[in-house]
């Protein structure tokens, strides 16, 4: 059964409104490509500060933050439900995210008083210190794959640094900002603090990018952008990645087999730091990529809400056709295509699980993010012939090795240029951790005690002190 829809007007003000143009847009089911809703086609907004929010206590701040979390755990239910429905997360997934989604908001809540500025000792007859203030105006646009995730790291790192928002969902998935939206309000955050404006790209993003008073943009999507056209804005941006994952002679197959299996089939592909090419070296390389083919003929592709399901739909027939036109790139260049690779049926927008091998670092399907469940493996002899080839690439979001030699593990951790680094596992991760990329894969870090510290201005203030007391 569906979940019911009970936002879909523009949030502005703790108001529901229509757009002023009277425009409006559809949002699609994933799994049959029906409407689900129709939302308001945000354009141009106003944006202003609001002292009420920045001169509250930090730590009535972080009160409000965890009432807010307190919502969400009510209706941890319904905003999985609806995330699923408009997403096509697979359900058993989206449960696992918003049960996570509850810690990360209470742990930013927590710092919400815990940023503190600096007494400096500075040369000459000066008492000198600093202040972390907020940065103002923030706009927030929203990647698809997991809404509810970014606008959790996004709106609650913003407020507790004292911060007013405007969020933009991606147009593919507005519904859950929506609902998120309306707790924010119940929580008893002031008026103007929070907005959603849902929308395009074009129109409601570059209305944010390039409006004055946006004092800062945080992005989570694809490469190209507009901050900084109007005013210097100061960003936060995680723009993708093309992640390898190592896998050593040395490695356990019964646990690499499925974690690098996981680490690019998970949520059908769609995840930034997918581990899209598989580096398997040359002495397990025959019998990883028999196990990694078995495994993935064997992977359930089935309706998000099937609890059996472990694989659903891409978001939209325009990812379809991308991640299969990828596909053919890769057999016309000369890839093995060991299972998968076509549509799953003619409803919603369903592909098998894919498997690569004799991938060349040279292919397009070893280049560019696919964001779809494609496994791509390519043979390494050496572990510095593997770390060459890893960080020959523009993105630097994610890597991974699986070893039990300690030294291999430490050297490949240090050498990676990317921003996290995973041994002998693959995706773990939570809050306390900073996330964030090197290189084309973004600036910045969100999640971590220093997160807050995206949205703050430091100050710094000198006094003269009298010679004489």
């Amino acid at each position: 059964m569906a979940p019911e829809i009970k936002y879909n007007k523009l949030f502005i003000n703790n108001e529901w409104v229509d757009a002023k143009s009277g425009k409006t847009f559809d949002t699609l089911s994933p799994h049959d490509g029906s409407v689900i809703a129709t939302v308001p086609e945000g354009d141009k907004a106003a944006f202003h500060r609001n002292s009420e929010w920045r001169l509250l206590d930090a730590s009535a701040r972080g009160r409000l933050l965890n009432k807010f979390a307190d919502l969400f755990e009510r209706d941890l239910a319904y905003l999985s439900e609806l995330e699923s429905y408009d997403n096509g997360m697979v359900l058993t997934m989206t449960y696992g995210f918003m049960s996570r989604a509850v810690n990360t908001i209470r742990y930013l809540a927590s710092l919400a008083d815990k940023i503190q500025g600096d007494t400096i000792p500075a040369d000459g007859d000066l008492f000198s210190y600093t202040l972390k203030q907020p940065i103002g105006v923030c706009g927030l646009i929203l990647p698809w794959n997991v809404p509810i995730l970014m606008f959790i790291n996004k709106v609650v790192t913003a407020l507790a640094a004292g911060c007013t928002v405007v969020v933009k969902p991606a147009e593919q998935t507005p519904l859950t900002a929506l609902a998120l939206a309306a707790l924010i309000k119940e929580a008893g955050i002031p008026a103007g603090v929070v907005n959603v404006v849902t929308g395009y790209g074009p129109g409601a993003g570059t209305s944010l990018t390039h409006h004055p008073d946006v004092a800062k943009i945080s992005f989570t999507g694809s490469a190209e952008q507009a901050a900084g056209k109007v005013n210097l804005k100061r960003v936060t941006l995680e723009l993708g990645g093309k992640s390898p994952l190592i896998i050593m002679d040395d490695a356990d197959l019964n646990v690499a087999v499925p974690a690098a299996a996981y680490g690019v089939f998970t949520h059908q592909g769609q995840i930034c730091i997918a581990a899209s090419r598989l580096f398997v070296q040359a002495g397990i390389y025959d019998k990883f990529v028999e196990k990694a083919v078995e495994f993935a003929k064997n992977r359930k592709v089935g309706h998000p809400n099937d609890s059996d399901t472990e694989q659903g739909p891409q978001i939209d027939d325009e990812m379809m056709n991308k991640v299969l036109g990828y596909i053919n790139k890769g057999k016309q260049e000369g890839a093995k295509l060991l299972t998968g690779g076509n549509r799953i049926g003619t409803t919603g927008y369903y592909i098998e699980p894919t498997v690569f091998a004799d991938v060349k670092d040279d292919m397009i399907i070893a280049k560019e993010e696919i964001f779809g469940p494609v496994q791509s493996i390519l043979k390494f002899d050496n572990l510095e012939e593997a770390l060459e080839r890893a960080n020959n690439t523009s993105y630097g979001l994610a890597a991974g090795i699986f070893t039990n030699n300690i030294n291999n593990a430490l050297q490949f951790a240090k050498h990676s240029e990317a921003g996290t680094v995973w041994v002998n596992n693959y995706l773990n991760g939570s809050v306390q951790l900073p996330f964030g990329g090197f290189k084309e894969s973004g600036l910045g870090r969100e999640n971590g005690v220093s997160c807050v510290d995206a949205y703050l201005e430091v100050k710094t203030v000198a006094i003269t002190l009298p010679k004489k007391f």
